[in-house]
């Protein structure tokens, strides 16, 4: 079935072992909500986050985010449990299923036959149910593009933490740029795999944590320099990163209402008059020009922003 493009400028990450947390994320103004039963819970904790993560969704008012859950990797001892548990007990309010440490195509197959069962059994829409893979190791670069190209995939998300332990990379600060790595991004090259291979499936993709929380203007600066390559949002960790993300991975108004008026007169213009470039006050537009005004504009109609100018056709 054709994936749902859903906005994910901010994609809220939320310990499955608090209910006070899960109760409060569901009043933030994240695009996406994951209730994660991966790091953010204690081995000893699964189980009963578990339990609150299927009552949070079934008994919760989301109002209108996308749910998601994280679940465990699968070389651990957990993931069939969590899948079928949160499945069985949830998967009517249920988005999709943020899969951590993949690193083969067939970690994707798996999860995808396994929702497929379940959602046969259970009377649920088969295939509704999406998947988010976290490219986290080397093993998961390599193979992105096939990853990325897998069954009920909607995002690709960069695992930064992970990623800099499988690279043995010098550093402990998750995002910045490792001590003497001067003049240039360490990051650049799996930030720009990852954008590539998910562009090339057409779905989205979503940079990682920023692990000083309380350091806004760092995770601004960081969010910006993902936002400005093309991804579609970034994870957050604390309730002050979500206004950041929010306007950083939106167009601004300007762009916005000018992306809008080159939609209108190139449609206009090809339309009616039936010619291919054409003039837009000192601006030549033509098909490349609707293509990029195309991503801005959905882009901004996603954020829910509204237009401020209107085309007006020439005599």
């Amino acid at each position: 079935m054709a994936r749902p493009l859903r906005p994910r400028r901010s994609v809220l990450a939320v310990p499955g072992s608090s209910p006070k947390m899960l109760d409060k994320a569901q009043g933030l103004p994240a695009d996406e909500v994951f209730l994660d039963l991966e790091d953010a819970v204690a081995p000893d904790a699964k189980a009963g986050a578990r339990r609150n993560v299927v009552d949070a969704l079934t008994t919760g008012d989301w109002g209108g985010r996308t749910r998601a859950v994280r679940v465990n990797d699968l070389t651990t001892a957990w993931t069939y449990r969590d899948v079928l548990e949160v499945v069985e007990g949830a998967g009517e309010d249920l988005d999709t299923i943020v899969l951590p440490k993949v690193s083969t195509p067939a970690h994707v197959g798996w999860l995808d036959l396994t929702l497929g069962q379940l959602e046969r059994a259970l009377g649920l829409e088969v295939g509704r149910i999406g998947v988010e893979p976290q490219i986290e190791d080397a093993a998961g670069l390599v193979a992105v593009d096939a990853i990325a190209a897998g069954p009920r995939v909607e995002a690709v998300v960069f695992g930064p933490a992970d990623y800099m332990a499988s690279m043995r990379t010098r550093s402990l600060v998750v995002g910045e740029q490792p001590p003497g790595y001067d003049g240039a991004d360490a990051y650049h090259y799996p930030l720009m795999r990852i954008l590539t291979a998910a562009r090339a499936a057409g779905v989205q993709a979503i940079d990682g944590p920023y692990l000083q929380i309380r350091d806004v203007p760092g995770f601004r600066r960081l969010a910006r320099r993902t936002a400005a390559l093309g991804y579609d949002g970034k994870w957050v960790l604390h309730p002050g990163q979500i206004d950041a993300a929010n306007e950083v991975f939106s167009p601004s108004q300007r762009d916005y209402d000018h992306a809008e008026l080159i939609l209108d007169a190139y449609d206009f213009h090809s339309r009616v008059r039936r010619v291919g470039a054409v003039m837009l006050g000192e601006e030549m537009i033509d098909e490349a020009s609707r293509k990029m005004a195309a991503v801005v504009a959905a882009q901004g109609r996603a954020a829910g922003m509204t237009r401020t100018s209107v085309f007006t056709p020439p005599a």
